[in-house]
Formats: C-alpha cells, structure tokens, sequence
C-alpha cells in the first residue's frame, strides 16, 4: 500500500508522536509497570482518543505526555514528541510553555 505524501508534509513532524512509552511507579511493594509499550503519531489537525477499561492505564498515559507524574510516577524508556522536540529535554519553563 502507497501514501502519497506531499514534501511539505514529509518536512514537517506530527504534532505529537509517542515511541514505546513505559511509566512506572515506585510503591512500597517494588516498581509497578503501569504502561507498556504505548505508540502513537498525531498529525495537525487530527483528533486522537485513548480508549480503555478503568485502570487500563489512559490517565497515566495523558499525565507522562504532558509531564504531570506523580513523585512516585517516571517515564522509564520511550520517547515523547511534540513538534519534533523531545519533551524529556525541556525543564521546567519549557514545559509550562508547551502546556500553555
């Protein structure tokens, strides 16, 4: 199967893309694999929804996006892309600016 893909399209990265996203959390019993391998690309203008039974993991998923993780919450290996920046690299302010 072929896309055809104009070069403007092929320059410019998805709004938001998430490669093999794993989070976890550290509890009094160990680490607590709470997601696993979530992948995902959004181009502008489209619309993505998470869709899940309760505990399945979408708020957790929503929350590492936009690093708002509990203390006790990290990402633990995968990468999150918004507008080809790794949002891992941002500090604080850089954060709280793409979180408006």
């Amino acid at each position: 199967m072929s896309h055809d893909i104009s070069p403007s399209q092929a320059a410019t990265p998805p709004t938001l893309e998430v490669r093999d996203l794993h989070t976890r959390f550290d509890t009094r019993a160990g680490e607590l694999p709470v997601v696993n391998g979530v992948s995902f690309r959004l181009e502008r203008g489209k619309v993505l929804g998470l869709v899940g039974e309760s505990g399945s993991g979408k708020s957790v998923t929503g929350f590492s996006i936009m690093g708002l993780l509990d203390a006790a919450g990290r990402i633990s290996a995968g990468q999150v892309l918004f507008q080809g920046r790794d949002l891992a690299q941002l500090d604080a302010a850089g954060m709280r600016h793409v979180r408006g």
